[in-house]
């Protein structure tokens, strides 16, 4: 009988190194929620609904919204901790093919634009602490391309970044709600004894209402891109879920303490008329001073959410061509880092494009009707995998002692319907827009069938 000398067989191809702990994985959930928009965007919702009771209560419909569907992407984590997140729970619970399209509009629309507008958002409130000698265009291409330098030293080099700069964001954050609290005067004396509705109960109530929750769900998405780094989590099934749930709750406490000082320090009227709400409370407590300190907190903020989306993000890119559905050398791993290093540049480079160019804003349009989209289908997965629960043979299945979602499958349609209640409200407040992401996301079905035919040919 002939032995076989394994000696001779190739190498195994380096893999993705587990390397991020709870604490890490948390971080990371909260730094893709936090961006610029908490302390610039809340006047939108001021502008819909008009009395404190509704201001807050929009973004306490919203944190529990994102907490549902932190639960649902807990359990999904749980079933199938692989790089890649959202793509894998579409491919596994329905086709390929709608995997792909998720991929290819994150690629085109819904990260890329997303990380180029926040990338000159820094830049734009750097240009305020220092005399900048570049455009802000040039700034945020220079940004992003040390963050992708970062991130291809590997997972715990960026994560070492992005962790300092989430505790920075806390710390800003926190310091705007006590200053806030203590040495701004308040709006009104009365300003939380007003009456709760602004308005009668109508359905020009509700759809104020639907209008305010929009740029808030959109303020608390992000926690789903954690899960595309399942893969190089230790224990994901145990630590990616707690992460997910003790991130949100995080998020949610601060977004309301912000907007409470929001609230009475402007005043509803006050925050709808400031398009810079944080630079108002600060101005108003500490002069020039508190100004420059709010602009140094977006510019740590924004560079912590960059730092997440430069970790997170090319993993999804990574796990199509491992499946023979992108270019081959995206799903090649640095042997010495371990980590999707030509994915990472993919991303940035895209970013940084799309920042030269100014498109951004264009692409931005796009991003809410794509995004929420994608979360009801990627939740609709939950229902798939549960009913494959009798059969072990199926990926997806639960095992004893398994994170399960709180509330399913009640939660669950929730989330979904407010998602798709956001989709149905973009088309109609913004029909040109949305028909023109759709059609981004309709041509990658082509794309789809030609990487399918190059697959089964090089085969």
């Amino acid at each position: 009988m002939n032995s076989v000398d394994n000696s001779t067989e190739s190498p195994r191809a380096p893999q993705l190194a587990a390397r991020l702990g709870l604490f890490d994985a948390t971080m990371i959930v909260m730094g893709g929620i936090i961006g610029s928009g908490i302390f610039i965007n809340s006047y939108v919702v001021a502008r819909q609904v008009h009395t404190p009771a509704l201001i807050l209560g929009a973004w306490v419909i919203g944190g529990v919204v994102a907490l549902f569907g932190a639960f649902i992407y807990a359990e999904l984590a749980a079933r199938l901790p692989k790089a890649g997140g959202q793509y894998a729970y579409l491919r596994e619970a329905y086709h390929p093919a709608l995997a792909f399209l998720y991929g290819w509009a994150l690629l085109l629309v819904i990260q890329t634009g997303g990380m180029a507008a926040v990338a000159v958002t820094f830049a734009k409130y750097l240009r305020v602490l220092v005399a900048v000698p570049l455009s802000d265009a040039s700034v945020a291409a220079i940004v992003l391309a040390g963050l992708a330098i970062i991130n291809c030293l590997g997972v715990r080099a960026d994560s070492a970044v992005q962790s300092a700069l989430m505790i920075l964001k806390i710390l800003a954050i926190g310091a705007l709600v006590v200053i806030g609290l203590t040495s701004a005067a308040p709006a009104a004396s009365n300003v939380f004894s007003r009456p709760i509705l602004d308005r009668p109960v109508s359905l020009d109530l509700l759809t104020a209402v639907g209008a305010a929750l929009t740029p808030v769900l959109f303020a608390y998405g992000g926690w789903q891109t954690a899960n595309f780094i399942a893969a190089e989590v230790r224990e994901p099934s145990r630590n990616l879920p707690r992460a997910l749930v003790l991130g949100v709750i995080g998020v949610i406490l601060l977004y309301l303490a912000v907007n409470f000082v929001y609230v009475r320090v402007l005043g509803p009227s006050g925050l709808a008329a400031s398009t810079t709400p944080a630079t108002d409370v600060m101005q108003r407590a500490l002069g020039a001073a508190g100004a420059k300190f709010i602009a140094l907190g977006i510019t740590i903020s924004t560079l912590g959410f960059l730092s997440q989306c430069v970790l997170t993000a090319p993993r999804v890119y990574f796990a199509m061509a491992q499946d023979g559905l992108f270019f081959r050398s995206v799903a090649w791993v640095d042997p010495r880092h371990h980590v999707p290093a030509v994915a990472i540049l993919l991303q940035a480079v895209a970013a940084m494009v799309i920042a030269l160019a100014g498109r951004y804003e264009q692409i931005l349009n796009y991003v809410v009707s794509m995004d929420f989209i994608f979360f009801g289908l990627t939740a609709t997965c939950l229902f798939v995998f549960r009913r494959r629960d009798s059969s072990s043979a199926d990926n997806g299945r639960a095992t004893p002692g398994q994170y399960r979602a709180p509330g399913h499958p009640y939660t669950t349609f929730v989330f979904i319907a407010i998602s798709w209640f956001v989709v149905a409200n973009t088309i109609y407040k913004y029909p040109g827009n949305t028909l023109a992401g759709m059609g981004i996301l309709l041509a990658g079905v082509p794309v789809y069938y030609i990487w399918k035919w190059r697959n089964a040919a090089r085969s």
